[in-house]
């Protein structure tokens, strides 16, 4: 979606307003499409003293799987970006700085962008999540299982002297 903003261009203390739906549903991490709903976008661009400030925020609610239970969820997620807007850059390259294509910037690209990068690399349902067990599969969560614990091999000449002082 490309937002004109050349109401605003020239003139200090202006602000625009912006509102939209993305759809991202398209998007595969890893065999899973886990923004099957759409992203709520709402931002503004404000004309401060000569300077184009951009910010939006981006959320919705996505489909989650715990990476390390497996326990699928949902889970909130909200995005928040900012930027400057120019229409010529003055001193090279910035990340920071975004350029106006005739007086408009293409909003949706910056959003879904934004939100992307914005997603978390590991997804937990809780802080404290025990994940699975690696030996029988177990959801810890739940409650201990049922293996013995193998002890550590680095301590195993301790264990058998241990079970020599027994017998």
């Amino acid at each position: 979606m490309l937002f004109d903003v050349r109401p605003i261009l020239h003139t200090p203390g202006q602000r625009l307003d912006f509102q939209f739906d993305l759809d991202l549903s398209g998007l595969d991490f890893d065999g899973r499409f886990p923004i099957s709903r759409p992203v709520a976008v709402e931002g503004a661009v404000r004309n401060t003293a000569g300077l184009l400030e951009l910010e939006l925020t981006a959320r919705t609610v996505l489909d989650a799987v715990c990476d390390r239970c497996g326990k699928a969820f949902s889970l909130e997620k909200e995005v928040r970006y900012g930027c400057m807007l120019a229409e010529e850059l003055q001193n090279g390259e910035s990340d920071e700085i975004v350029l106006l294509e005739d007086g408009k910037a293409d909003v949706e690209d910056l959003a879904r962008t934004a939100f992307i990068l914005g997603l978390d690399s590991k997804t937990l349902c809780s802080e404290d999540c025990k994940g699975l067990c690696p030996r029988c599969g177990a959801d810890l969560n739940a409650g201990p299982c049922s293996c013995r614990k193998e002890p550590d091999p680095r301590l195993a000449a301790l264990a058998k002297l241990l079970e020599n002082n027994t017998n």
